[in-house]
């Protein structure tokens, strides 16, 4: 997320000053439209469903702006200083970058222990530029918002720009030195781009995404789609004096790459087979047509883009991408933001804007302008009169104590993450369940067989019921005809982590209860789960779903999930309950409009049984404790009881 405008300013044309002045603002536009794109993705991902796209927008800008740094330093001065080059990105990047890192890891180990697991890893290889590969083998997935979500995750993207940094002025000192016709350069650069993107699209796998969304290769398109435009494009070789209907083609054409962009931000789904089949990579191409335009000094896309709010946001959009995740992760462990997600939206970007402006103007622009060459004489003066110092003392100690803390942090490191009392017992619930699905699906099919031939009960009388069922309904708060009818009803469960840790109970009450549940999973995947369970024979003719804990549920996820169990299936949808997450009044609320809109799908309404019951939880107020399962269970009981009627 480069943001180095210094030079660029120095070197454009001298006499287009107010040219010169709208070139920066554009693309602070442009980089304020990414941002903004993917904060609002993190805060509310059903409303803007592509805003991870901002980071190829920002891969676009930096591959144009430092492309075309060089190119011009070598037209200017017939030569390139990559020395120099490497200094003035260590001085943009690397300041807030390490404090980021220092303040994040001191948290971590002061206040959210379980977050340090491979926390060294995670530390050394950001302040190598090689994070991004680290996350493919050890990180979880950028779409994971739920279980543990990391603070440093967002960083990925640092890295890939840290590696392009690293071997870009050699790439083009040899692509100048060695090609006389520049279109050559840019040729070379987009077929290496789709080389790129085929690779995104057969590396992809839809079972985990790390591989294709981290991985360098993969994701370098973004950024050699900007330096190829800054080969065939650049702004100092473009005249400003360009017939009127010339500049309407770039007018157009820039106002609709932008429209089409903005589109794309709220329909893009990031899990989608063909984001990674060629969707990203035309956005990455209609990115390249808005920075193309903005470049041009014959266009009106700069003034578009330019006011002093873009400006403002667009010279910080750094510290703003770099802060975003530690602010939003460290506030939302502290409160449970699901019943008032807008105020708590509003407040984190609050945070993250103080924290931003705060490091503007403390970190960021004072270490920018810094002479290194002057720190051993200032080191010395500021040891032998620190009183004369005391900004510099102040920050010497802040740093020393961070240093200090986050050292604590690596030595307590543990060897493997260790699993909490929650994941022990999903864990011994889901190898139980497997065990009991085989049972069960034998079972589903002499209920079903029985179930045409006699009609359930109208009354059972408890004194009737064996002494093992009555000890059942009383445990699980259930009439007579409640626990005859859940016995005798097969059901399949799909769902996330809730169903699952409570499977023993459920199959306690449902004996012919096929349970298929799994950690982290959302909406989307439920479909392809939903069939392979249909091709096995174990989909009964009542499916009880549970999802909607790990993430928003779209309209069009609740449809296919709906029409993946099909029409003749008796469904039952159980609400959520998250009140650390801001999706869970969104979930609720298409759950519900699910169930208005189609007569087979009944809702099943745990967020208002639960509600006020923090004693029915474990200390993450989402999943149930055993006293929460009995409850959660009876629900689910009584409700297709109910139905049955």
């Amino acid at each position: 997320m480069d943001q180095t405008y210094t030079r660029l300013t120095r070197t454009l044309l001298r006499s287009q000053r107010e040219g010169k002045r709208r070139y920066i603002t554009g693309f602070d536009g442009i980089r304020t439209l990414a941002v903004l794109g993917v904060i609002i993705y993190h805060l509310a991902p059903s409303t803007l469903q592509g805003g991870y796209l901002g980071v190829p927008i920002f891969f676009v800008v930096s591959g144009y702006l430092i492309t075309y740094l060089l190119i011009q330093e070598w037209d200017t001065h017939n030569e390139i200083d990559v020395w120099s080059f490497y200094g003035r990105r260590l001085k943009r990047l690397y300041p807030a970058l390490v404090t980021m890192i220092l303040g994040t890891t001191a948290y971590i180990t002061l206040f959210q222990r379980s977050l340090l697991a491979n926390i060294r890893g995670t530390v050394v290889t950001n302040l190598i530029y090689g994070y991004n590969w680290f996350e493919i083998k050890h990180g979880q997935s950028y779409f994971d918002r739920f279980n543990g979500e990391s603070p440093f995750t967002h960083l990925w993207s640092l890295s890939i720009e840290g590696q392009f940094y690293l071997v870009w002025p050699f790439v083009v000192l040899a692509l100048l030195l060695f090609l006389r016709k520049r279109a050559r350069a840019v040729a070379i650069l987009f077929a290496v781009a789709v080389v790129s993107a085929v690779l995104m699209a057969l590396l992809y796998d839809p079972a985990n995404t790390n591989r294709v969304y981290y991985g360098t290769d993969t994701r370098m398109f973004a950024i050699l789609i900007g330096t190829g435009m800054a080969f065939l494009w650049p702004a100092h070789k473009l005249n400003s004096n360009v017939s009127q209907a010339h500049r309407w083609i770039l007018n157009g054409a820039g106002l609709a790459s932008l429209l089409v962009l903005i589109y794309m931000f709220f329909t893009m789904n990031g899990q989608a087979a063909s984001t990674y089949r060629g969707g990203m990579f035309w956005f990455t191409l209609l990115a390249g047509v808005l920075v193309a335009t903005v470049a041009h000094p014959g266009s009106d896309m700069n003034r578009l883009l330019s006011n002093p709010v873009f400006s403002y946001v667009g010279k910080r959009s750094y510290g703003i991408y770099l802060y975003q995740f530690p602010v939003m992760i460290f506030y939302e462990a502290k409160v449970n933001i699901g019943n008032h997600p807008l105020f708590n939206a509003l407040v984190e970007v609050a945070l993250i804007m103080l924290v931003t402006e705060l490091s503007y103007r403390f970190i960021e622009n004072p270490m920018r302008h810094y002479h290194y060459g002057q720190l051993t004489h200032d080191v010395k003066s500021l040891l032998q009169q620190p009183g004369a110092h005391r900004v510099a003392s102040t920050f010497t100690v802040i740093a020393a104590v961070l240093f200090g803390v986050t050292a604590v942090g690596f030595v307590q490191q543990p060897a493997a993450a260790k699993p909490t009392a929650l994941q022990r017992t999903i864990t011994e619930r889901q190898a139980s369940t497997k065990k009991q699905n085989a049972d069960a699906a034998k079972k589903q099919k002499a209920l079903a067989a029985a179930a045409s031939k006699r009609k359930h009960q109208k009354a059972v009388a408890f004194s009737k019921m064996s002494k093992a069922d009555q000890k059942t309904a009383k445990y699980y708060f259930l009439n007579a005809e409640e626990l005859t009818t859940s016995k005798q009803t097969p059901i399949t469960a799909v769902g996330d982590s809730v169903l699952l840790d409570d499977s023993g109970d459920l199959q306690e009450v449902f004996p012919g209860a096929v349970v298929d549940g799994a950690v982290g999973r959302q909406a989307n995947a439920l479909p392809g789960v939903i069939n392979g369970l249909a091709q096995r024979g174990q989909l009964a003719k009542t499916v009880l779903v549970n999802i909607g804990t790990n993430g928003y549920v779209t309209a069009d996820q609740a449809d296919q999930i709906v029409h993946a169990i099909g029409p003749k299936r008796q469904i039952f949808w159980v609400n959520a309950h998250v009140p650390t997450r801001e999706w869970q009044n969104s979930v609720n609320k298409m759950i519900a409009k699910t169930a208005a809109k189609y007569d087979n799908v009944h809702e099943i309404d745990w967020y208002g049984t639960a509600k006020g019951h923090d004693k029915w939880f474990v200390s993450d107020h989402v999943h149930p404790n055993n006293l929460g399962n009995r409850y959660f269970t009876s629900l689910i009981a009584k409700s297709m009881a109910k139905t049955s009627k």
